[in-house]
């Protein structure tokens, strides 16, 4: 729906020859393995379309690390549309050794200048590293001002990005070669937040880092001398690596490349795993498996929930020829297919996604035209209907108001019910998702608690433009999943935030909320001693 923005996709690939065997996935000269790197982004491309970019090892050129980034897509960063160029690119940047980035921005500017991966030079090889970086630091404004006061550094960019370029220099000013294990130990001591990196140093060396709670995923695999890691499967799978040999790294792990050699150390204790339900519901591509749960078949049991309740309402005649269900593209049709297979009426595509706007068209203008240009209703399959709109979430609404207007107006709807396959969403996110203050959130102006009551829902709808509305149950989240709610991050929907840094935002957000300060993204603020509690739920 265009309303909720995800913060990055990483990925790395190392080619290790002294294993001596052959890998199925790549058969070409090792030192041009850095040319898998595009199409394994073109896979995250789901994850952030403002910019793409890659940092190569190469111990035969004078740059032993190089970087090329670029804003826009993965085709337009790494111009895939002119043969010549990317052509060039690929020899110019070639390298054993890679990782790669594709950038949304939860902060910082939407320059090229804020493109990963960052690349730290100097002469000393240790010293010489880049690194790509997915999630968000929840206590970046505390890690800035400690650099800024106590250090005497100056910062740039305003980002979280930088901050761990700094932390990281700093960790590497010992004139002897540091443990690379120890290094990330003690950063991790310091971060609090979301925190995927992959890094790569001129030396050869390589780590491949997830945050001790596990926030966002990450996933590696190796085929013969061919090691590869993304933050989903789907990059892996599609270069030809077997699903069976795609696994998750734990939470709190690292992978260490160095000497030719691959190992897995534990850099810090994981006293909490909180997978972001949000990866399952709405972010990861449908073809992805994350910690061993399938994407696919996670959306589906949302829509066979949807399917239960909507026979326990009963607000809807259930009439084949008279009512159908129509997702809304792309990530709601999942939850679409399953819900009406289980109703026993039809699923029908009755609004067409415009696959081929770029980027750059949509921006500006009015929410309306947006999604005029987006979505093409059908009403060969919609005139006279009673739908049943399968959203994926709701977070700010404008769209999908824009959306059911559109609906009404062009597709001809006799009636227009909005079920989604998400509880409400009624706190913000600190840890990577673009959505950091109350007063953005739809949900909140209409609830008393945590659990929507019918009124509030109904009076929900009238805000929509709809004839109904309903929300799925908070504890359908994780049966839906397969994992016990204490593994998942809920915060949004609960505020149970799972890290210390968490839990003060979302304190300070709803001070602003309250104090009427809150336009302005809550974890770009100053940190200031906070002496609000947490409410209930929606109205602060």
């Amino acid at each position: 729906m265009d309303e909720l923005h995800h913060e990055c996709g990483v990925a790395a690939l190392y080619y290790l020859p002294q294993h001596g065997e052959k890998s199925s996935v790549w058969t070409g000269a090792p030192d041009q393995v850095s040319r898998l790197m595009p199409r394994m982004l073109l896979d995250l491309q789901n994850r952030g379309q403002l910019a793409a970019g890659m940092s190569t090892y190469n111990p035969d050129r004078d740059k032993l690390i190089d970087t090329y980034k670029d804003t826009g897509t993965v085709i337009e960063a790494f111009r895939i549309n002119e043969p010549s160029k990317y052509a060039s690119i690929m020899e110019d940047f070639a390298g054993r050794a890679a990782i790669g980035h594709t950038r949304y921005a939860t902060c910082g500017g939407q320059t090229r200048a804020y493109a990963q991966p960052f690349e730290r030079r100097h002469g000393c090889k240790w010293k010489w590293f880049a690194f790509a970086f997915n999630g968000q630091l929840t206590n970046f404004a505390d890690l800035r001002n400690q650099l800024l006061q106590n250090h005497d550094y100056h910062l740039t960019r305003d980002n979280d990005t930088e901050v761990i370029m700094h932390y990281l220099a700093h960790e590497m000013r010992a004139d002897d070669r540091p443990d690379l294990v120890e290094v990330f130990s003690r950063l991790g001591a310091k971060f609090d937040g979301a925190y995927n990196l992959t890094f790569l140093n001129a030396m050869g060396d390589m780590v491949v880092l997830r945050d001790p709670v596990g926030i966002r995923p990450l996933v590696y695999a190796q085929d013969g001398p061919l090691f590869g890691a993304a933050s989903e499967s789907v990059a892996l799978q599609n270069l030809g690596f077997k699903r069976t040999s795609i696994k998750s790294l734990a939470p709190g792990e690292l992978i260490l490349i160095q000497n030719g050699e691959l190992s897995v150390h534990r850099f810090a204790e994981s006293k909490r795993t909180a997978h972001c339900f949000f990866e399952w519901i709405y972010f990861a591509n449908v073809a992805s498996t994350l910690d061993d749960r399938s994407v696919y078949l996670s959306r589906s049991r949302l829509g066979q929930e949807l399917a239960k309740q909507e026979l326990a309402l009963g607000r809807v005649p259930l009439d084949p020829s008279e009512t159908v269900v129509v997702p809304v593209p792309d990530t709601g049709k999942a939850a679409a297919d399953a819900m009406a297979f289980a109703l026993g009426i039809p699923s029908v595509e009755g609004l067409i996604r415009n696959r081929y706007i770029g980027r750059t068209f949509i921006e500006g203008g009015n929410r309306a035209d947006k999604v005029k240009l987006k979505f093409t209703p059908l009403p060969e399959v919609l005139q006279g209907k009673k739908v049943l709109l399968v959203e994926d979430s709701i977070v700010r609404s404008t769209t999908l108001q824009s959306l059911l207007r559109h609906l009404r107006e062009q597709g001809g709807v006799a009636e227009v019910h909005v079920r989604v396959a998400c509880p409400p969403i009624l706190t913000p996110c600190f840890y990577g998702i673009d959505m950091s203050t109350v007063k953005e959130l739809f949900a909140p102006k209409f609830m008393s608690t945590k659990v929507p009551t019918v009124a509030e829902q109904d009076a929900m709808a009238k805000a929509l433009g709809a004839d109904s509305l309903f929300y799925l149950p908070v504890d359908a989240v994780a049966r839906c999943i397969d994992l016990p709610t204490d593994r998942l991050c809920r915060a949004c929907l609960t505020g149970d935030y799972p890290t210390a840094a968490g839990e003060q935002m979302y304190q300070l957000s709803l001070r602003n909320h309250a104090t009427g300060g809150d336009s302005g993204r809550t974890y770009e603020r100053p940190p200031e001693p906070l002496m609000c509690s947490v409410t209930d739920a929606g109205r602060t």
